[in-house]
């Protein structure tokens, strides 16, 4: 037998097999036990986002100094986290303490079970495709509307609609 051939073949293969393995990706949020309502809105949009792409999260809330003292804040943090992304992906373990911060990792659910992504573009493309800020606003085909000129010659006169006979009177008893 060929040694060469057999290298071949046997690259071939592995070639093959790796074809079919789907490497989870791993992302992370990170949240505070004092988040603001909005803010904590705006990490499970990317939350959703990511789970949307099959991908795992990773949500990571760490207190600072005192907060470790009311740790039952954070949790409720977290509580509230996994309820608003439940449509989309589960827990894979309930949320843990470790060290001064509460860890859990969100799995996406199969995609026939999961709730379709709200944030999505019409366009098929990821929600950070939305966010981007150096895209073109959308051209609009609006006809600016332009008034006819007034007896002055002025065309946007502030003062067309006032009447000209109050202010000739106040000037000559000045």
């Amino acid at each position: 037998m060929n040694l060469g051939k057999f290298r071949y073949e046997k690259a071939k293969k592995e070639k093959d097999s790796k074809k079919h393995q789907h490497a989870s990706m791993v992302k992370e949020v990170q949240l505070s036990p004092r988040i603001d309502p909005h803010d904590l809105g705006i990490k499970v949009q990317h939350a959703i986002g990511f789970l949307c792409e099959d991908m795992k999260v990773k949500v990571a809330l760490k207190f600072r100094g005192r907060e470790m003292a009311h740790q039952e804040f954070g949790f409720e943090v977290i509580k509230k986290f996994l309820e608003a992304i439940a449509p989309f992906g589960h827990p894979d373990f309930q949320p843990k303490l470790i060290g001064r911060g509460i860890n859990v990792m969100i799995s996406p659910l199969p995609r026939n079970k999961r709730a379709k992504n709200p944030y999505a573009v019409e366009g098929g493309s990821p929600p950070a495709a939305a966010n981007n800020h150096s895209a073109k606003p959308p051209q609009t085909s609006k006809v600016p509307v332009v008034n006819e000129p007034s007896p002055d010659g002025f065309v946007n006169n502030p003062f067309d609609k006032l009447e000209r006979s109050n202010f000739v009177a106040q000037a000559s008893s000045l």
